[in-house]
């Protein structure tokens, strides 16, 4: 008497293996909406930090973008400045780009990227920023108190 396997087992059991693990890394994938989303999320509360952090400092901050990178910035000396002491508010790419982005009321600024300036008063104007990638779109709503919610 053999023992062991058929050729046809052995195949129909390489098969169900070979659904399972293509289930389990589908479902594993974020899609480009999902991203966006928690790119927004994480957008979201790096801007509370950088209004929090111009309280604390006493000094104005700023989010700056383009369609592809973000940096924050701190008034000195009549100048911005990039904020280099403190890495969560370092620059970074967008996980997709170009990455659109339009902000109602639309920001008084004189430069080409987009910016949004905090101050040192502890309540600010409410602002929506509007984020798009492709046919994607979330919003983040700000209501100048220092909640950001993010849809």
């Amino acid at each position: 008497m053999q023992r062991g396997f058929t050729l046809l087992e052995l195949l129909v059991v390489l098969v169900i293996i070979g659904i399972m693990l293509g289930a389990v890394s589908f479902s594993t994938m974020q899609s480009s909406r999902q991203r966006l989303l928690t790119d927004a999320q994480r957008l979201a509360l790096l801007l509370q930090l950088a209004r929090e952090e111009a309280i604390v400092r006493n000094r104005p901050t700023a989010f700056e973008a383009n369609q592809d990178r973000y940096h924050f910035l701190v008034r000195n000396d009549n100048k911005w400045e990039l904020i280099n002491d403190l890495d969560l508010l370092r620059e970074r790419n967008f996980s997709f780009s170009p990455t659109l982005l339009s902000m109602t009321p639309a920001p008084l600024s004189d430069v080409n990227e987009l910016r949004i300036v905090f101050g040192r008063e502890p309540v600010d104007k409410p602002f929506i920023l509007d984020i798009k990638v492709g046919e994607d779109h979330v919003t983040i709503r700000a209501d100048g108190v220092g909640h950001f919610a993010v849809e």
